[in-house]
């Protein structure tokens, strides 16, 4: 079973999320643990004490690795304004060379110091031995897939779907109400310009055996063209296979006819969306969900987060007469 849209593993620490995907399928409990290449040694993602240990040659104790890397980071910068300032800060010069710098500029494809600081503060960083990429509470993987997942949730007599199927704004006349999970831009025609996302795209490779021993590694040098390499069956522990399918993972940024994954949100993207939300804010009967309709970096558990949470708002309005929720929550 491959992941032909990269490597998705569910994780959320939101019961109510959690039991409604209970519904859809039988999850498989899964850690995910990511190596990171650096060109000198592989080492363990998020930086733990493992990874501080294995890099500097030490063998500190948790207490120990606080006081050295203290010593290391750039102490005088008070609030960190952007990525780089917020890797310096909290990890030092040394250690977001090695493992941030390259692989942030091949991943977003400009300069770490045009990036917000936020980014940086998703991944944890840890002074123990856990390896384990996320803290959630709940981590697994769906036995059948995801497409098993979305075709029990379309499994429904009130629901039609249309594959194939191109927006076409003469649609709006078919519908009361429109709910869009599509770009929010492309929704108004890139009238006040297009908003800046990136895509990635995969060199798929079959090898005998075992290509890399983890699913996911990442390449930190600039000088390797990839991002990461996915090996698909150590993300389906529960099959056999005696040969193995890899993806060499690119970014670039987002052309006509590219699928957009990330929305970059940089300060001239933000400006472009303040005029589409001026537009939608104008409009009626249509509400923006999702990554793409809200230009938000969102996880799975997010999404389904704010979808639940959306469709009692958007019930309550319709009782009270009040006009719907514009947006499935407002864009950060």
């Amino acid at each position: 079973m491959a992941h032909v849209h990269g490597p998705h593993i569910f994780h959320t620490d939101n019961q109510e999320v959690w039991r409604y995907l209970q519904r859809y399928s039988d999850w498989v409990p899964f850690v995910n643990r990511i190596k990171a290449n650096t060109g000198s040694g592989i080492y363990s993602l998020p930086i733990n004490l493992h990874t501080i240990n294995q890099y500097f040659a030490k063998t500190l104790s948790p207490d120990e690795a606080r006081i050295f890397l203290s010593s290391r980071t750039e102490n005088e910068i008070l609030e960190p304004a952007n990525f780089e300032e917020q890797a310096l800060k909290f990890l030092g010069r040394e250690l977001y060379e090695a493992f941030f710098k390259g692989y942030t500029i091949k991943q977003w494809g400009c300069e770490p110091t045009e990036l917000p600081a936020q980014i940086l503060k998703r991944l944890p960083m840890r002074f123990n031995y856990n390896d384990n990429y996320y803290d959630s509470a709940y981590q697994a993987l769906p036995r059948g897939g995801y497409t098993q997942v979305l075709e029990n949730m379309l499994d429904h007599p009130r629901i039609r779907v249309s594959l194939n199927t191109p927006w076409d704004p003469a649609m709006r006349k078919d519908a009361s109400h429109i709910f869009y999970s599509g770009a929010l831009d492309q929704f108004y025609g890139y009238t006040d310009g297009r908003l800046g996302y990136r895509t990635v795209y995969w060199h798929n490779e079959i090898h005998d055996g075992d290509f890399q021993g983890n699913a996911l590694i990442n390449f930190t040098q600039l000088s390797v063209p990839w991002t990461r390499i996915l090996e698909h069956k150590h993300l389906v522990p529960w099959e056999c296979h005696e040969k193995t399918l890899i993806s060499r993972e690119f970014s670039k940024e987002t052309g006509p006819g590219d699928i957009p994954y990330y929305p970059k949100r940089l300060e001239a993207d933000m400006g472009i969306l303040q005029g589409y939300i001026d537009m939608a804010k104008r409009d009626r009967g249509i509400t923006f969900i999702g990554r793409l309709g809200t230009y938000r970096y969102l996880d799975m558990h997010l999404v389904i987060s704010d979808a639940l949470r959306l469709a009692r708002d958007w019930l309550d309005a319709r009782n009270d007469n009040r006009p719907p929720p514009l947006f499935s929550r407002a864009p950060l």
